[in-house]
């Protein structure tokens, strides 16, 4: 093979590139945390496939700016026909596996396993975004060479075209991130608040004054928002607790501010503050700050069982921050709704700790998803050291969560990311699915503090750094609801994970981020301690509510 310098060296830079797209295409296709759909898997293959072609793509051109020998053209077409074919060839003989590796993960799950007929379809949707953003790319190279060409006339050519370089990436990035990003952020925030506000004929305005959103309370059923309607119109009746404890039980207390009852989150915090007032609320023995996800909803599956070991004596209050999916606003501005959890928590805290220690109720914070990101910022354990509050359940702990990597980090050696064992487990503990046996260690300080996790769930094991580090909860042994054949990859893992967190809220119940009822009995028992509970009766408990969901 001759080799000399050719002009125009895009047209031997595709080789390397389609190799490197098709390396990545195929690794793309091995599962990862979730079972995906065809659409979602032909998403996340085409996005790879562009990603490797991409990084050929730059490595030819860093190749030829080096002034390398390269073949000439003749030579060059005939390697681009032989490597075109052998990518079509491999894409479609690995495109067969793409089934089996789904089911490796399906089956964890107890799901149907699906058949190997969608490959035309996932290659049809991987074609077609590896298309949209090859123009993409197209348009931006072309928008270099038109401003270096201007700059040219007035500086240095490589000069001109390192600022051309860098103006165009300004402006696709403002184009990017300033209008499309702002907007669709603004028809998504549009489309969950009309939702939010949407009065289903379903959910029925309570006639009871203690209830939240009745013509005695100071907060009104339509500004209560759609998730709030339906926490304090739902959950066990006394009649169920009754009928279930075979004894006398309390009617539980909810409280929900929703985010149209007050200007600011100052103001929906005081008035949840007087809401728990007027109820009597302080009165009970258990009270629980909830921190809701993005959309304002409370999980039922977790206030239902503590409502229950605590046998309706327990109060438990929720100030709406937002109309965003969690994930939503998890990856476009993670702290978003801490302002609320803290006014709210420093409104209680500071009403509650002018209490006779005697004649209150436990203090306890909780949250799932998002929620649980903002109730771990509500508050700072040097304000409430002299007074702290009892404990907190944190489920589907996101991975910007504070306190959850700081404990994650610090484990004991031998425990797996996905299930620490942090320091002596006096203060953290966590659980999943299959239990734990740390939650039985009866070694608790005066704060109980439990994460509630699964190792399927992406947006507790999602990090940026997994685009090129290997996570540390794929070192060693694996979750028992993680594949064994997931495997990292450079780019492609970060990307099928990204693809992941939206679909996680629709994985079967148990795993991804839909937390069982059942799961949520042994977190509660270990965080808050009730009395009077045999294991016969946490067995029925655990029965009762998964007949319930």
């Amino acid at each position: 093979m001759t080799f000399r310098k050719v002009d125009g060296f895009a047209a031997f830079v595709c080789a390397p590139g389609l190799l490197l797209g098709t390396l990545m295409f195929v690794a793309s296709l091995t599962p990862s945390l979730l079972p995906r759909t065809p659409l979602m898997e032909g998403i996340v293959s085409g996005l790879s496939f562009f990603a490797g072609y991409g990084i050929g793509v730059v490595a030819g051109r860093i190749w030829a700016y080096l002034e390398l020998p390269i073949p000439g053209l003749n030579v060059a077409g005939r390697i681009r026909a032989l490597v075109a074919v052998f990518c079509a060839a491999t894409a479609l003989a690995f495109l067969q596996l793409a089934a089996e590796w789904q089911n490796s993960i399906r089956g964890l799950m107890k799901l149907e396993p699906v058949e190997g007929g969608q490959t035309l379809y996932v290659a049809l949707v991987a074609l077609a975004v590896f298309a949209a953003l090859l123009a993409i790319a197209r348009l931006f190279r072309l928008t270099i060479h038109a401003i270096s060409q201007r700059l040219k006339r007035v500086i240095p050519r490589r000069l001109a075209y390192m600022l051309g370089l860098a103006i165009s990436v300004t402006l696709f990035w403002s184009v990017a991130s300033g209008l499309l990003l702002r907007a669709g952020l603004r028809m998504a925030d549009s489309s969950y608040q009309q939702l939010d506000a949407l009065v289903e004929d379903s959910v029925q305005r309570p006639s009871d004054p203690n209830k939240t959103g009745s013509e005695a309370s100071l907060i009104s059923w339509e500004n209560l928002g759609r998730a709030g309607r339906r926490f304090v119109s739902s959950g066990p009746s006394v009649k169920d607790l009754k009928t279930f404890l075979d004894e006398d039980a309390a009617d539980p207390i909810r409280v929900y501010v929703g985010l149209n009852s007050a200007e600011t989150p100052e103001e929906r915090a005081k008035l949840a503050l007087e809401e728990l007032k007027r109820v009597n609320a302080f009165a009970r023995s258990v009270l629980i700050l909830v921190t809701p996800t993005g959309t304002g909803w409370v999980d039922p599956a977790a206030i239902n069982t503590v409502e229950y070991l605590h046998r309706g004596d327990i109060a438990s209050v929720a100030v709406q921050y937002s109309y965003l999916a969690s994930w939503l606003a998890l990856l476009t501005e993670p702290g978003y709704g801490a302002e609320t959890a803290r006014a709210l928590f420093n409104e209680v805290y500071g009403y509650w700790t002018t209490l006779p220690r005697d004649r209150r109720p436990k203090l306890y914070l909780h949250g799932l998803s998002l929620g649980a990101l903002n109730s771990d910022l509500s508050a700072d354990l040097f304000d409430v050291i002299g007074d702290p509050f009892h404990g907190a359940l944190w489920s589907g702990p996101p991975f910007a969560s504070e306190t959850w990597r700081a404990a994650t980090k610090g484990r004991q050696p031998d425990s797996p990311a996905w299930l620490p064992r942090f320091r002596d487990g006096s203060v953290i503990r966590f659980t999943n699915q299959y239990g734990s046996q740390s939650l039985l260690n009866p070694s608790w300080g005066p704060v109980r503090i439990v994460f509630l996790q699964y190792a399927s769930d992406p947006i507790t094991f999602f990090e940026p750094q997994i685009l090129y580090r290997r996570p540390d909860w794929l070192h060693h042994r694996r979750g028992p609801d993680v594949s064994p054949r997931l495997q990292w990859f450079p780019i492609i893992t970060f990307l099928q994970l990204i693809i992941d967190m939206p679909a996680s809220t629709q994985a079967p119940v148990g795993y991804g981020h839909v937390y069982a009822a059942e799961d949520y009995v042994d977190a509660w028992l270990a965080v808050t301690a009730p009395a009077g509970w045999s294991s016969e009766d946490i067995d029925r408990l655990k029965s009762h509510v998964k007949r319930g969901r």
